[in-house]
């Protein structure tokens, strides 16, 4: 617990924004709220310690706003064709359970391709295997080998754009996009 406790001032940036959020959920920035949720994000540190993933990242600006809008397009994109085979006068589309092995190994990318995934319409990630770095999607709109090799690229293509805009050099070498 002492060694926890001395490692609270290295969790700056983690309390800070626990901070904020607490007071945003307090609705403002009252010094009782600060000090609340000071207190509150030093037990939480303490208590349920997470793995550092700083060795991993690095942020490249240019890539991020590059992520950020193609995720955006993606989202538009998949919304509109969703929408339009709920509406359209047709039988349901057909659907695919594909693996999809991805080139990290860090299981912080592997969560963020994932996140990623899931959050555009017409996919959802069913499992994700750890060990081997796979990720399973159940993909609307893939009913022939094509189009699963299609639904396939657009993950890798997801998670190129994650690890150029957020991985640390090794974990880029390690997936060959260095």
């Amino acid at each position: 617990m002492k060694a926890r406790l001395k490692q609270v001032p290295g969790h700056w940036l983690e309390i800070l924004g626990a901070t904020v959020f607490w007071c945003l959920l307090w609705g403002g920035f009252e010094p009782s709220d600060v000090l609340g949720g000071i207190l509150v994000a030093v037990i939480v540190v303490v208590l349920f310690p997470l793995p550092r993933v700083g060795r991993e990242l690095a942020l490249r600006p240019i890539a991020f706003v590059v992520l950020v809008a193609r995720f955006a397009f993606d989202v538009v994109v998949s919304s509109t064709q969703v929408a339009w085979f709920a509406v359209r006068p047709a039988p349901s589309p057909p659907t695919s359970v594909i693996a999809v092995r991805l080139r990290s190994r860090s299981d912080l990318f592997l969560t963020g391709t994932a996140m990623l995934c899931t959050l555009i319409p017409g996919s959802v990630v069913v499992e994700a295997q750890r060990s081997t770095g796979t990720l399973f999607l159940h993909v609307i709109g893939a009913g022939d080998e094509a189009e699963v090799e299609e639904a396939r690229r657009r993950a890798l293509e997801q998670e190129g754009r994650l690890l150029r805009a957020l991985a640390a050099r090794p974990v880029l070498e390690g997936a060959k996009l260095s």
